[in-house]
């Protein structure tokens, strides 16, 4: 069977956790490949509401195999609570693997993401102070700290003591701190590695095997195409690559077997943390969209802060669609919009006097300004529809006029937060 990517196609947010526990049911492993605890999947099903940080969204299963692969940033404590916490809500016990190859995410880059963005201030990048960039940063300066070295102590020692050199520097010269004490941190870590070990092995080798064997595997994004480094809205992107492009690294699988890409996105817009967004809405417009949105708002699984919400987008959409090389989408929170007498959709950007449906360099998005197409609303609840040709005509037709506008067949339709509230078109 060939390996199905579920992405985001906007700025994170999309929903991708409830479309990833859909698709898992069939599926033999579900694969994190990027990012951290940074941002998180919500997912409601027989078991309750669960935002999930780190886990895959197919610990709901017990015929999945969860594994969080070589490019992801393990958060150990995160992890482990996250773990406990499914069990005490009387989630039977999932099946995690995590790579030996990934990295650890220590408490020093907390530490140093808090403190930056408290330097920048106005000028922040909005970020979840997880520890992402810090972490992301000593990954590529080669100061990190891989999985496996937890269990030879002199390594981690070492390579702890190299990098505390330059970033006690920084804590006291640039930010004022007491500098850090590489004792308490090894102390921290060699306590936190007996807990992991059971969950450590080569996922690498295993997905390898799976992909050989015909198993059904699903890699899962975090956040979405304008988060990403190099072709999302720079400066205001997270610090891994969250493209489908990417699971092939990430996860650990061969980029030919990466044949199916489901793109997610909201039948409206939002997004959490700053950067450009050309729809936003604000005031009591917004105010009303983000109330109904989800099953409880639309507030950061992660942080808990509220979503910047606005109308849906065609041109961020297509141009997200096209990046991650997207096969179908899926369209979520359909459902909310149920209100509406009238609904906008941005159709193209009005820059400098010039009207274009190509989504420009991030210099040129903050001086953007939507041109809207408004459709009627169908002003009903469609929570209990089932199928495409039950939803009401002007339902119906913002969903075609969504996938014309983003050259992107939609093959999934959420009209509400739980897992059977998904209509496969």
């Amino acid at each position: 069977m060939p390996v199905t990517a579920v992405v985001g196609a906007n700025w994170g947010d999309e929903g991708k956790g409830k479309i990833t526990d859909y698709l898992a049911r069939e599926a033999s492993f579900v694969v994190r490949y990027q990012g951290g605890n940074n941002a998180g999947h919500t997912i409601i099903n027989e078991f309750g509401k669960f935002a999930l940080h780190l886990l895959p969204s197919g610990v709901f299963y017990p015929n999945v195999v969860n594994v969080l692969g070589p490019g992801v940033a393990v958060n150990i404590p995160a992890l482990l609570s996250e773990f406990d916490t499914l069990q005490s809500r009387g989630v039977p016990r999932p099946d995690v693997r995590v790579s030996e190859r990934a990295q650890v995410l220590l408490p020093h880059h907390i530490l140093f993401d808090a403190l930056e963005e408290e330097r920048l201030g106005k000028e922040s990048f909005g970020s979840t102070k997880s520890g992402i960039a810090p972490f992301y940063a000593d990954k590529c300066l080669k100061i990190g700290l891989q999985v496996n070295e937890l269990f030879d102590t002199a390594i981690v020692k070492a390579r702890l003591a190299k990098a505390f050199v330059s970033r006690n520097v920084l804590l006291e010269k640039l930010y004022g701190k007491p500098p850090l004490v590489l004792e308490e941190t090894v102390a921290q870590l060699i306590q936190l590695r007996d807990r992991l070990a059971p969950f450590v092995t080569d996922t690498t080798q295993l997905l390898q095997d799976a992909v050989e064997a015909g198993k059904t595997v699903l890699v899962e994004g975090q956040l979405g195409t304008l988060r990403d480094p190099d072709h999302g809205i720079y400066p205001y992107p997270t610090s891994s690559s969250p493209l489908a492009g990417f699971a092939a690294v990430g996860a650990g699988v061969p980029p030919w077997s990466i044949s199916r890409v489901v793109a997610v996105t909201k039948a409206y817009s939002s997004c959490v943390g700053a950067g450009p967004f050309v729809t936003e809405l604000h005031g009591d417009e917004g105010e009303g969209l983000r109330r109904r949105g989800g099953d409880a708002g639309e507030y950061g699984a992660t942080t808990g802060r509220p979503r910047r919400v606005g109308w849906f987008d065609c041109v961020a959409t297509s141009y997200g669609c096209r990046v991650q090389g997207a096969t179908e989408a899926a369209i979520t929170n359909l459902d909310v919009l149920g209100y509406r007498d009238a609904i906008p959709v941005c159709t193209a950007y009005r820059i400098a006097g010039e009207t274009t449906t190509k989504f420009p360099v991030s210099r040129l998005l903050d001086g953007a300004e939507a041109v809207y197409e408004v459709f009627p609303g169908w002003k009903t609840d469609i929570g209990a529809i089932r199928s495409f040709d039950e939803l009401p005509d002007k339902a119906r037709e913002y969903v075609l006029f969504i996938e014309e506008k983003v050259r992107t067949p939609i093959r999934w339709i959420s009209v509400g937060p739980r897992r059977e509230q998904i209509i496969r078109r």
